[in-house]
């Protein structure tokens, strides 16, 4: 007797210590919708604009096929990029009198096929044409000048008639629904050679300039990184209301701010960095005499550096529905930085997989923040009533139902920087459980489809740190990790919905991001 009580006892106090173990690492995370309960149209601020690197890498052919097919599967509807006013654009000389030439023929080609394809510009206006700068300082490898212009009679001429050639190319009523941005983040030394009070001097100068041609058409700024000068910007800007359509800046998710060639340590900051930004401007925005100007977040990412491994992993794909789910009404746009990994600010790439900023690779392999975006855009148009932070619950006209829902936490340590971090393997652990239970469903037939990214699904580039990061692939290399990513479901099969509910569990991983679409079968 005494023997089986001793038994008894330790297998009562062991069960204790399991269930309190339990209640301390595992979760139910519980995700209860009614359908017929509609909280509103779907945000599409992520929708906006996207951006890419610089003009010119716009007239390659594998850039275009890039973008047509991010456009088709994602649907941006504005594209933002550095470098119209490049020389390697054309747009502006002087001939040997010091008379300005202008030419848009490589202007024209980028546009018709954006317009083509139905993505319209949102124009960034710089960098200074070499034969209008005032000095020679540049900026990246393709060498932008960052001085002010030598002649601002001259740079207003220019714009002008760089306006009124878009108008009479493309018509009036299309170039108002274009954005015209002055310059890109002049806060910085390394993007701009002159102080704040020079850059509202460029700024009234191109806004008249724009103006001039239509006052319907949109001009904006300040374009500053890291969301700073907003309220020097709005405190100007209001001596000249009519002068500003919208207000700009960027936001990042790390400490550091400029990294043109990718060699500093980047470190992430807090997890809701880039939220909480976001929300500061708006706030700035309300407080002021511009309240009721658009709000465009016109380049974002997890990190400004070129060469961050954080850019390739699936992590990064949480981090992205986190930041578009806590700022989609807060501004206009959130112009993610950049759409494709065909960018050269420090030169063309070295490598297939090497932390670009890209959706997709340069061999268009399409990265775990691809399928971020794309299934965000597979989401109905009516947003259902939904209490949980960290998904999406939609339905579209025919009766399906859409679920969206991820887990996102920072997990770099404040000891470590992302380039150790990020670049080994990274296997995702258990974080509990996910009890989706949906009401008043239609009774019938549903396909179940449902798609995870996370940890070895739709992660090419977790293979290619298996492949031993190879700075050439094989076809044969390339196209496994283009199967590897090829956003198929993970799990398809046909259900009966009787009784209008429809529950079901899923085991949720760190940074794992579940689509579950539930359409009916006729």
């Amino acid at each position: 007797m005494k023997y089986t009580a001793i038994t008894c006892f330790l297998a009562v106090l062991l069960l204790f210590i399991f269930n309190c173990k339990a209640a301390d690492t595992d979760s139910t995370r519980v995700i209860k919708i009614d359908i017929t309960k509609v909280a509103g149209t779907r945000s599409h601020v992520y929708q906006e604009c996207v951006g890419a690197g610089r003009a010119s890498e716009g007239l390659r052919a594998d850039w275009q096929e890039q973008l047509t097919l991010i456009k088709k599967e994602v649907g941006f509807k504005y594209i933002r990029f550095h470098g119209l006013l490049n020389d390697d654009m054309h747009a502006y000389t002087e001939d040997a009198k010091g008379n300005p030439v202008y030419n848009w023929q490589y202007v024209d080609k980028l546009y018709d096929f954006l317009l083509r394809i139905k993505v319209r510009p949102f124009v960034e206006f710089g960098f200074m044409p070499p034969a209008l700068a005032s000095g020679e300082k540049t900026v990246f490898w393709w060498k932008g000048n960052i001085t002010p212009p030598k002649s601002y009679e001259k740079w207003s001429a220019f714009i002008t008639a760089m306006v009124k050639h878009f108008e009479e190319r493309y018509g009036k009523k299309e170039v108002e629904q274009w954005y015209f941005e002055v310059w890109n983040e002049p806060n910085l030394k390394e993007f701009f050679g002159g102080d704040i009070k020079e850059y509202f001097k460029l700024y009234v100068a191109t806004a008249k300039a724009v103006k001039i041609v239509s006052t319907t058409y949109r001009v904006g700024g300040p374009a500053t990184s890291g969301s700073t000068w907003i309220k020097e910007a709005l405190e100007e800007f209001a001596t000249y209301p009519q002068l500003v359509d919208f207000i700009s800046t960027h936001a990042y998710g790390t400490r550091s701010v400029f990294d043109e060639f990718g060699k500093r340590r980047t470190q992430m900051r807090e997890a809701d960095g880039i939220p909480i930004a976001v929300n500061k401007v708006r706030q700035d925005v309300n407080a002021s005499a511009l309240s009721k100007r658009e709000i465009h977040i016109t380049e974002w990412n997890s990190s400004p550096n070129p060469l961050d491994p954080l850019h390739d992993t699936y992590q990064n794909a949480a981090y992205v529905l986190n930041v578009l789910k806590k700022t989609e009404h807060l501004v206009n746009s959130m112009s993610y930085w950049t759409f494709t990994d065909i960018f050269e600010e420090a030169g063309p790439p070295l490598k297939p997989f090497h932390g670009g900023f890209g959706l997709l690779n340069l061999q268009s392999i399409k990265k775990p923040s691809y399928f971020a975006y794309k299934f965000i855009n597979e989401l109905g148009e009516r947003e259902l009533v939904n209490t949980d932070r960290s998904s999406w619950i939609c339905k579209d006209s025919k009766g399906n139902i859409q679920v969206l829902f991820w887990d996102y936490r920072l997990l770099s340590p404040d000891s470590s920087y992302n380039q150790q971090f990020y670049s080994k393997l990274l296997p995702s652990k258990a974080v509990g459980t996910v009890k989706l239970s949906v009401d008043h469903l239609t009774n019938g037939k549903y396909k179940l489809q449902i798609y995870r990214v996370g940890y070895m699904k739709n992660d090419p580039y977790t293979s290619y740190l298996k492949m031993g990061s190879p700075s050439y692939m094989s076809q044969q290399q390339e196209n496994s990790l283009k199967a590897i990513a090829n956003g198929a479901p993970d799990k398809e099969l046909n259900i009966d919905i009787r009784n209008g509910k429809w529950t079901s569990a899923f085991e949720l991983k760190q940074n794992e991001t579940f689509f579950i679409k539930l359409n009916r079968i006729n």
